[in-house]
């Protein structure tokens, strides 16, 4: 059987002497989706991080793709709380998802492809938002917003995607 997609083994994080996350472990295979439900300050965020690489763990161990947690970043793609955004950044909302594309991390005067672009307009269209690929980020409602997130998340084209409440602010 192939390694899976993402493994935690006896994982715990701790913010200080605070517990976030205690005893946790799964595996989540290839092609399969998990839901993650609690309350808030259930710890649900940090998990997120915790297999980004983005928060240390205190014990345990995580592997993505078969790696540890940062490593190989392109496989996963990450769409935060919209609420951790600064909105305010002029930027488009074209711009953002082109972002998604930047592998192997940035690099100066880096140039997009046409063949990037493309898949950006493409992304926007299959999310509903590719009328607003011009707009500043800062004039986006809420559900506007969520959707560039999540268009930027699948330009990468990773093997995982990591959603924090992608559905907040967006209509059914």
């Amino acid at each position: 059987m192939s390694e899976p997609a993402i493994r935690l083994e006896h994982v715990r994080v701790c913010f200080g002497r605070v517990p976030a996350l205690v005893d946790v472990s799964l595996e989540v295979r290839e092609g399969e989706y998990l839901g993650v439900i609690g309350p808030n300050g259930g710890g649900k965020t940090t998990l997120l991080r915790a297999i980004l690489g983005l928060v240390p763990v205190t014990e345990g161990e995580i592997r993505v793709c078969g790696r540890p947690p940062g490593r190989g970043r392109a496989a996963v793609g990450y769409v935060p709380q919209s609420a951790a955004i600064d909105r305010r950044f002029p930027i488009t909302v074209g711009e953002v998802v082109l972002t998604g594309r930047i592998s192997g991390g940035p690099r100066p005067l880096r140039r997009y492809t046409s063949a990037d672009r493309r898949h950006t307009g493409a992304l926007l269209e299959r999310v509903g938002i590719a009328h607003l690929a011009g707009r500043q980020v800062a004039g986006l409602s809420g559900g506007e917003f969520q959707k560039m997130l999540i268009a930027r998340a699948l330009a990468a084209e990773p093997r995982i995607l990591l959603l924090d409440e992608p559905t907040a602010s967006v209509d059914a």
